[in-house]
């Protein structure tokens, strides 16, 4: 199944921010997935941040680069809202996470919860079957499947029998990435599931 390009309807309005009290009650909260069977590429983030966990959206911190670099590296035909989560199956695209409790900050994880957590992610591929998996932060990767030396981009094996791709955390606290570099990052695998050269959008 190859990522549609149809245009998509308009963005929402203004949505309400959480307060404080409402951040600080998300915390070991968790979220649906946004999943289905037989997707093109299912997303793999960390686990939910306090922002995702008020809200019920995935990467919906402001300052979070997911949904801009989505649209950069050409899977979504304009940058969606957090809020439309749901729309992303129809461009057979689906999240989900290493760990589901979601806590304010990725390091405060522990290796168990990681190695845990990549073995119920083996389950769900096993069960939904997409095509391609894409681990959204190397170093969940590395812990959680015990591939200290892992890299950037494709990987040598398989995620039962979906084909794998480790991308950059787009967490504003990545310094190391820009908005640019991470959409060039998505682009190089929309390009690698298509078969297409990139053509991110500016």
């Amino acid at each position: 199944m190859t990522p549609q390009r149809a245009t998509g309807p308009a963005a929402p309005g203004p949505v309400r921010r959480p307060d404080r009290a409402e951040l600080a009650a998300a915390a070991d909260r968790t979220i649906p997935d946004v999943i289905g069977p037989g997707l093109t590429v299912l997303f793999v983030g960390i686990n939910p941040g306090l922002w995702s966990a008020a809200t019920g959206w995935h990467f919906a911190r402001p300052g979070n680069r997911f949904w801009p670099a989505l649209h950069r590296g050409g899977f979504t035909p304009r940058q969606l809202h957090p809020s439309e989560q749901y729309t992303l199956p129809g461009y057979g695209l689906g999240i989900t996470n290493m760990v589901a409790r979601a806590s304010a900050r990725a390091d405060e994880l522990t290796p168990a919860e990681l190695v845990a957590g990549a073995r119920t992610l083996t389950g769900k591929v096993t069960r939904y079957r997409p095509a391609w998996v894409a681990v959204v932060g190397v170093t969940a990767y590395r812990i959680g499947f015990a591939r200290p030396r892992a890299g950037f981009g494709p990987q040598p094996e398989p995620l039962a029998g979906a084909r794998l791709w480790v991308l950059p955390n787009p967490s504003g606290l990545n310094a190391h990435f820009t908005p640019q570099t991470l959409g060039a990052a998505f682009g190089e695998l929309r390009a690698a599931v298509t078969g297409h050269p990139p053509s991110p959008v500016g």
